[in-house]
C-alpha cells in the first residue's frame, strides 16, 4: 500500500507558543485523513547561513532540514513579518535551502496569519526566495488568516470553525498538488 503523502510544516517564528505554530499544529489537526503532516522543529538549531559551509559534509541541522524536505511530498509555511519582511531567522533557513535541490518544483504554500494591512512584506519576500529555490508555489493555497492571541486555546490550538475550515483546505489543496506533481514525474 503506497505511504500518504507528507506535508512539512514550517514555523518562521522561533517564539514558543506564537500564533505561526498554532495555525501550524490546527493544520495538522484539521489535515485530511488521507495526509501524513509533521511540524519541522529543527529551527532553532541552524547554524547561520554560510556559503563555504554549504558542502558535503554539511552541519548535521542543515542536512535534517534537507533530509525533512527532501522526504516531503509539499511544504507549508507560516511566518511572521518583521520590520516589513521576513524574520531574519526563517530567511536563514531558507538560505541554506537554496544550494540543494530538495524544494525544486516542490508544491509549496503559505499562510498569512497577520492581522488585516500586515504580513505582506513577508509574503513578498517568502515569494522572492522560493522563486530563487525554484519551489512550485500553489497559488491557490496561499492564504490570509488573521489569528489573534484570543483565538488560540490553551491547547495551543484554534478553535474557530471557519479557521479551521480554511486550514483544512489549505492542506487539501497542498495534498493534490503534490499527487499532481508527482504524476508527472511518473508520467
Amino acid at each position: 500500500m503506497p505511504s500518504l503523502p507528507l506535508i512539512l510544516l514550517l514555523s518562521g517564528s522561533l517564539r514558543a507558543g506564537s500564533s505561526n505554530e498554532s495555525v501550524l499544529r490546527t493544520a495538522q489537526a484539521v489535515a485530511p485523513s488521507q495526509v501524513r503532516t509533521v511540524v519541522y522543529e529543527g529551527f532553532a538549531a541552524l547554524p547561520h547561513f554560510n556559503p563555504d559551509d554549504d558542502t558535503d559534509p554539511l552541519p548535521a541541522p542543515v542536512a535534517e532540514l534537507r533530509a525533512a524536505i527532501k522526504e516531503a511530498a509539499a511544504v507549508l509555511i507560516c511566518t511572521p513579518e518583521y520590520a516589513g519582511t521576513l524574520p531574519g531567522s526563517f530567511k536563514n533557513l531558507l538560505d541554506w535551502t537554496v544550494g540543494g535541490t530538495e524544494i525544486c518544483d516542490k508544491p509549496v504554500a503559505w499562510v498569512n496569519s497577520a492581522v488585516p494591512g500586515r504580513g505582506r512584506g513577508a509574503e513578498a519576500t517568502l515569494r522572492l526566495v522560493l522563486g530563487y529555490t525554484g519551489a512550485a508555489i500553489v497559488e491557490s493555497a496561499c492564504t490570509s488568516i488573521p489569528v489573534t492571541s484570543q483565538m488560540i486555546g490553551t491547547d495551543g490550538l484554534i478553535a474557530d470553525p471557519g479557521v479551521r475550515e480554511q486550514l483544512g483546505k489549505v492542506v487539501a489543496l497542498l495534498a493534490e498538488a503534490s499527487e499532481e506533481a508527482t504524476a508527472l514525474d511518473r508520467g
